[in-house]
Order: C-alpha cells, then structure tokens, then sequence
C-alpha cells in the first residue's frame, strides 16, 4: 500500500508539474500562479480556463491530455497532499519565495501531529485552528494524522492574509475532498480575530516584526519600545483562541525565551498558559544554527490544566541516527501519558 501511495504521489506530482510549466511559459506568470491556474482548471473538471484566446488551442489540449492522465478522486488523502507540498517546494525555489511564505517541511509537521495524538485521544468532534496555515501543509497534515489516528471528526481553520497562500491552501483541501471540513479565513490573524474557540491551536509562526503598531494595543505581548515581534503576538492571540485547558503546539525560533524582547511574552506566559514542552529540533534540519527552531507545547489555564511536574526540555537526536530519535519519541510518549495527561 505505502508503495502504491509514493507512486501515486510521483504520478500527480509530475501532471502537477508538467502542466504548470506549460502554463507558467504561456501565460508569463510565476510557478506559484500557474499552479493556481492549473489546480483550479483541474478541480474544475479538467477544463482549461482560456483568457484573451490564453492559453491557445494547441496548449488546451497538451493541459487537457496531461490532466487526463491521472484520476486524483481516487487517490488517498496524503498521496495528494505529498504531491502539491513538493510542487510548492518547486515553487519556492523558482519563485524565491519569502521565508516566511515557505511551506512547513513534512518531517516537521509530521513530529508536530505525532506529538498531538494522545492530548485528545479521547475527543470527539475536535476544531484545530492554524493562525498562519499558508499552502495548508502543516493544518492538513495534522488533520489528516488526527483523523486516521482518533476516527474522529476533524474541523479545521486556516487563517492567512496572503490570497497567494490561501488559494493553494483551498486547492490542498479542495483535491483532498476535505474541503468541506476546513474554514480559510482570508485576514490578518493578529486584528480582531472572529472565529469560535478551538480545541487545539496549532502553527508555523512567523517570524519578525509585525508593522502595524495600531493593531497590537490590545496585547499583552506587544513591545513597550518599537515594533511587536509577529510570533510573540500571534502565540498569545492563538492561546486567546483555544478552549480552557486546551492546548497550542507551535513552531517557533530556538532562542524564543533568549531575547531581550521576550520579557512581555514570559510575563503574559506565567498568568496565561503553562509552558508544559520546549523541545529542539536537530540543527541538520537548518542552513543556520541562529535558524534553528523548536516545538512549544502550551496549555490554557482552566479547565483542570496544570502545570506539569517536569517540564519537557530538550534536542531531538539527528534523524541520521534513527534508534537514537525513535528512543526520544518514546520518552515523549511515556512523559505525556505519565506526565503531561495525568
């Protein structure tokens, strides 16, 4: 089965791929906008949107004939989202694609969804909100591992001010027959946010400094001196957000509680969530060691949330030694059934 689903990933990739091209040299567009065209022309039955006589008549039928080729309707769920993840990896290199815009790289989010399972192994109808979904690749991911982990209804909420993003987003969720399950809200998540409390919050926060000083008065994040740092403000916003007792995972900068900027997010920190997990992941993972990032488990007050006995501190070993990294996942495992869900 694992054999068929890369083959299937490899097939719609190449489709993907060979008709964006197609598109992006006729049309003179960006990858990213000609995978755009060409997921909308599939989700719309295989038919070529023409423009100003654009895309000719002899590119239809080359797009038409390629799109023909593959039958995604009958592909898994992951298989498709493996596919456009590597065209949207494609896409960042061609297209230079800012670093905050890139996609959430599988390992990562798949570590991420790993770590979730067992906080809500006995929920039912869970909402998950991602404040910076972007391509969809991290909220899809853990949606689909809760969903064939707890077989239960999974709801999720994506929230991003950039329409680039979010139409990748919707094509993600639209060719995974999901879309009726996911909410993408097109807006900045740091203003006035309208959306229901969910169960869980999850993101790839940006990182840097969020410009629009009027937006953040209301934080308890926010910077006494200059510019807000966008993910200290976007964490306190997603825990704003989550039900009492509920529980944001995030991936954010290594040093996070290592910069002069990080006294107002200690302080919101100690009356707001307990900070139950800050675990490193391997520097192989990151062309800078300064780049390096972690994974922050926090938990609302309320709700019969506690601080948890020993907080989980530490590095993930190499994925070059697969014994050593299976062995920490394990201690993980263990510290949040006898530990953290105690």
């Amino acid at each position: 089965m694992r054999i068929l689903a890369e083959k299937d990933t490899e097939t719609l990739f190449n489709i993907l791929d060979k008709s964006t091209e197609i598109l992006k040299k006729e049309l003179d567009v960006s990858y990213l906008d000609a995978f755009i065209e060409n997921g909308d022309n599939m989700i719309n039955n295989n038919t070529v949107h023409v423009e100003d006589d654009k895309p000719n008549e002899d590119i239809v039928s080359k797009l038409e004939k390629l799109y023909n080729e593959v039958d995604y309707n009958s592909m898994d769920a992951e298989s498709i989202r493996k596919a456009i993840q590597i065209a949207m990896i494609k896409a960042t290199k061609e297209d230079a694609v800012q670093a905050n815009h890139q996609i959430t790289p599988d390992t990562i989010a798949s570590i991420m969804g790993y770590l979730i399972i067992r906080l809500y192994k006995n929920k039912s109808n869970l909402s998950v909100l991602d404040l910076a979904v972007g391509t969809g690749n991290l909220l899809s991911t853990v949606v689909n591992q809760l969903s064939d982990a707890l077989k239960t209804n999974i709801h999720g909420i994506g929230v991003d001010n950039d329409d680039s993003m979010l139409a990748i987003a919707s094509l993600n969720f639209q060719m995974q027959n999901k879309i009726d399950d996911v909410e993408l809200i097109h807006q900045d998540a740091v203003d006035n946010l309208l959306v229901d409390d969910s169960d869980l919050v999850i993101s790839d926060l940006p990182v840097g400094y969020y410009p629009i000083d009027e937006n953040t008065k209301n934080y308890k994040t926010r910077s006494t001196n200059g510019h807000s740092y966008a993910h200290h403000l976007l964490i306190e916003q997603g825990m704003n957000h989550v039900k009492p007792g509920g529980f944001g995972v995030f991936l954010v900068p290594s040093n996070l509680f290592n910069t002069p900027a990080a006294k107002e997010l200690l302080k919101w920190n100690q009356d707001n969530a307990y900070m139950q997990g800050l675990l490193n992941l391997p520097k192989e993972l990151f062309t800078n060691v300064k780049a390096q990032k972690a994974i922050l488990i926090l938990q609302k007050h309320g709700n019969d949330a506690k601080q948890v006995d020993k907080i989980m501190l530490g590095e993930f070993p190499s994925f070059k030694n697969p014994s050593a990294f299976q062995k920490y996942l394990a201690e993980i495992v263990e510290w949040e059934e006898n530990k953290l869900l105690k």
